[in-house]
């Protein structure tokens, strides 16, 4: 399965998901309370996504007074492993002290409505739920000192700012989703 670059420009698809915070995270009610949302699909085990917490914590740190937050989805198979259940997911999210919703895709719907291929994969949404921007986090998942291009926070600070996002995709790199089997 492929990222649809289509996707960029128009509608991200909506969905109501289970959070570790024992609500429901539901992408209508985010986007009435942010300028920005940042859908990003995650795992617990995923090593980029370990790669990259750092990164995205100091993200949603630097940006959220502006309007902005991220919210993370992980829609990996949990049924050959308990490091993708849900109650695994609560435990990474206090571990790791994420500061934005972490939700359950169990059905893997909203992964296959997304065209999400890889974990860490993200979306930036403006409030109006339009994709702006979709890939990478940045161009170096291995060393953050040697990133030049800062994909996702370069596109927030033009959509924040109502400037054009001068690069609005990138070719995702990361884990391969876990799909169940039919």
């Amino acid at each position: 399965m492929q990222t649809d670059k289509k996707l960029v420009g128009g509608y991200a698809p909506d969905f109501e998901l289970p959070g570790m915070d024992e609500e429901v995270g539901h992408l209508g009610r985010y986007l009435k309370q942010y300028q920005a949302i940042a859908v990003i699909f995650i795992s617990n085990q995923c090593p980029y996504v370990h790669q990259y917490l750092d990164r995205i914590k100091k993200i949603q740190a630097d940006f959220h007074p502006q309007g902005f937050s991220f919210i993370a989805i992980n829609s990996n198979d949990s049924g050959n492993t308990l490091q993708e259940s849900f109650e695994t997911m609560k435990g990474f999210a206090q571990q790791h002290n994420l500061s934005f919703p972490y939700l359950r895709d169990s059905t893997q719907d909203v992964a296959k409505s997304f065209g999400v291929q890889v974990t860490p994969e993200v979306f930036l949404l403006d409030n109006k739920s339009v994709v702006r921007y979709a890939g990478n986090i940045d161009d170096n998942p291995d060393a953050p000192d040697s990133v030049t291009s800062s994909y996702l926070r370069d596109s927030i600070t033009s959509l924040l700012s109502g400037q054009e996002i001068a690069t609005n995709y990138t070719e995702p790199v990361g884990t391969p989703i876990k799909w169940r089997n039919k």
